[in-house]
Formats: C-alpha cells, structure tokens, sequence
C-alpha cells in the first residue's frame, strides 16, 4: 500500500508542477482536448463530403463550402481550447470579428464577385461549354469560377468576365435547349408573283440538309415595304447545326430565286418622269 500511495503522491506532485499560470496536469488535459477536437473536426469534414456528394454540386462548389467548413470547425475548435486555458472567449470573439470587418471592407469587391460565383453555381443558368452572351460579351464557357467566369470568343478570345457583372445582368444561354429556330428575312420585288417567291423559298428550304420537319417550316409574306415585299422563313434544327443551316439556307434562297426567276431587290427609289404636252 505504502508502494502504491507513493506512486499516487508522486503523479499528484507531477501534475501539480506549475509551467507559469499552468500546471503540467491543465496542460496534460488541454492537449487530450485539442486531439479530441482534432478527431471531432475530421469526422465533420467526411460527414460534409458525404452530403455535398448527395447534393451533386459542382467539384468549385464542393471545394469552396468544404474549405468554408474547415474554417469554422477549426476555429469552433481553437475557442474550445483556449476556453480551457482560461483565455476569455468573449474577447477572442471580438479580435476577430474585428478583423473579419477590416478584412471584408479591403476586399469587398471580391466578395461581390464571390457572392454572385456561389448564386452561379447553385442556380446553373449555364454549365461549361454551353455558348452564352453576358455582361455584352458573347462565347463558350469554358470555366466558372468563384471569382470570374472565362468565356472562349468565336475568333478564339479568352475572356475573364467578373461573376458580379454577369449576376447583375442579363444572361441568354443559347445551348440550353436541344433545338433552336433560324429565323431569315428576305425581300423581293413587286414585279415577282407572291406565288413564286414562295415556291423559290420552299425549294430552299427542301434543299437545306439539317431542318427538322417537326415544327413544320414557316414561309409567309409579313410586311409590304416601299419598295420591296419582305417574306419570312422561320424553320427549326437542332442547336449544334444552327450556324451551318443559317448559311446553307441563305445561299440556297439565292440558287432558288435565280432559277426561278425571282428579283432579290434592295432599297431604292424609282422616279416617274411624265411629260408635259402643253410645252410642246
């Protein structure tokens, strides 16, 4: 017994031994609660995997809320730990809320831009590689980032374009939907029979690879202008063959009123000169 009790009074005198304000014992227990809290904040971390895999963000989205998480386990983490060592909590709540407040002012402008990169990747107006037009600009997407969004121009431009500009804007996604409508306006001259002209317009049609034959195409007169009548051909495709059908079908209306002998006119003015009988 008198071995035992000595083992007792000799980890009692060791616990008790004071480094500064702390005794070896608060330390021994602040340090089994920091792993504690280390283990705690690693299992929090695969439980947010796991629920961000469920939801089916995106891999930017998925990387930014995990990292935000980490933050405040940790630092929930780091105000357990100095709570045990006798650090007013209050005050360290204070320091950096502080320093949150001058850090956001310094940086507002990003924050703006990584405000509206989140509503972009929870909203999805666009997925890369859909061809869109935004804040005046229009090209592929060929990333989305949290801060900027790239867009690849037609001529082969690399574009960053601010996440806020593109939130507070108006988007148009022109590959959001699997078939699109090409729309053509062409005029003809009053001398050619409407009949025609729109015989030479369905001969265009018929002869352009790439129009779907549901929705029927449309082919009408739609206005009378001062010196030409103006028909429409509206025909629908599916969204990868838009640019090709557009310009097969404006170089076929072309062939089409030729062969039929349909005058493609322009704007102009004609002059009527009548004579006057009395001068002669």
């Amino acid at each position: 017994m008198t071995g035992s009790n000595g083992i007792v009074q000799f980890f009692q005198n060791l616990f008790s031994f004071q480094i500064g304000a702390l005794t070896l014992g608060r330390i021994f227990t602040v340090l089994l609660l920091a792993v504690l809290c280390l283990v705690v904040v690693k299992l929090m971390l695969r439980v947010t995997d796991r629920m961000l895999q469920k939801l089916r963000v995106s891999a930017t989205l998925k990387g930014f809320i995990r990292s935000m998480a980490k933050v405040i386990y940790y630092f929930i983490a780091v105000l357990i730990v100095a709570d045990s060592l006798g650090i007013p909590v209050t005050s360290l709540l204070a320091v950096f809320s502080l320093a949150g407040l001058a850090f956001s002012l310094a940086i507002q402008g990003s924050l703006s831009n990584l405000a509206s990169g989140v509503t972009l990747l929870v909203t999805k107006p666009f997925e890369v590689g859909h061809f869109v037009e935004v804040g005046g600009i229009s090209g592929s997407v060929a990333s989305i980032g949290l801060i900027y969004t790239t867009l690849t121009t037609p001529d082969n431009k690399e574009i960053f374009v601010p996440n806020s500009d593109i939130s507070s804007g108006k988007i148009v996604n022109y590959s959001a939907e699997k078939e699109r409508r090409v729309d053509v306006v062409v005029t003809a001259a009053y001398e050619s029979p409407v009949s025609a002209v729109k015989d030479a317009l369905l001969q265009a049609v018929e002869r352009t690879d790439g129009i779907l034959t549901e929705p029927t195409p449309f082919i009408r007169l739609t206005d009378y202008k001062e010196s030409c009548i103006e028909y429409t051909v509206r025909v629908w495709v599916e969204n990868g063959n838009f640019w090709n059908v557009k310009f097969d079908l404006l170089e076929n209306i072309s062939a089409a009123f030729e062969k039929n002998g349909v005058e493609m006119t322009y704007n102009h003015l004609n002059v009527h000169m009548i004579e006057n009988k009395k001068d002669k």
